[in-house]
């Protein structure tokens, strides 16, 4: 892997060197993520991940390394791959009926960590909400779905924590979020992506419903410290 790759490529690494720089831990050509936020990890020199997963694996009991397997020593496990589709949107999306969508503020956050938590546990850390703006859709006062923006590069924004209650799922509303995130990253002159697991057929019919198109696949190896 090299620093001329493509910035969708490594992610991790090139947020970490752009927008999100300022949440960015650095290990000799890896970059992570501080854990309270995404525990994340990309790098470029393949030859010094296993003594920099080995310092990561000190601030965090589980965490993935997007992109490339990295080489790792004794003081972590990989219990997962996780392969994705990397999805890309070219152009807006036409907008049609649509529910009420609400930017979710300080005090929303315990209702946003909860549902989240609830549907997608692992990824979604405390200070998660501050890496980009989160939106919902409420119904009788209780939030039942939410997207919001995750990884964030100059040219390229995350959609992330598409995430609907299990009892109000089938009605459209994460079409709508999307739709809705979407649209925000075109008027700030940024391209949208998402990361869908590959296996999440249901998903990522919606997202081509959508427009996105698959631009590569894309691996989270998951590690626990030992």
């Amino acid at each position: 892997m090299s620093a001329s790759t493509h910035p969708l490529d490594n992610p991790v690494y090139h947020s970490l060197h752009e927008t999100h720089q300022h949440l960015s831990i650095e290990y000799n050509g890896m970059a992570c993520y501080n854990p309270d936020y995404c525990p994340f990890g990309g790098f470029i020199n393949p030859d010094a991940t296993e003594n920099s997963i080995a310092q990561y694996a000190r601030l965090t009991d589980t965490f993935f390394i997007v992109g490339e397997k990295p080489c790792f020593g004794n003081s972590v496990k990989l219990t997962n791959e996780l392969i994705c589709d990397q999805m890309i949107l070219s152009e807006p999306i036409p907008v049609s009926e649509q529910q009420e969508i609400t930017l979710l503020q300080e005090h929303q956050r315990k209702e946003l960590l909860e549902l989240v938590n609830l549907v997608q546990p692992g990824y979604f850390k405390i200070k998660t909400p501050e890496m980009g703006r989160y939106y919902g859709i409420y119904k009788n006062g209780i939030l039942v779905a939410v997207t919001g923006e995750r990884m964030k590069m100059n040219r390229y924004t995350e959609i992330s924590a598409v995430v609907t209650h299990p009892d109000h799922t089938g009605k459209g509303y994460a079409s709508q979020l999307v739709t809705y995130v979407a649209n925000m990253i075109f008027q700030e002159n940024k391209i949208p992506y998402l990361h869908v697991a590959s296996s999440n057929t249901r998903a990522i019919a919606v997202y081509e419903k959508l427009g996105f198109v698959t631009r590569r696949k894309i691996s989270f190896w998951n590690f626990i410290t030992l």
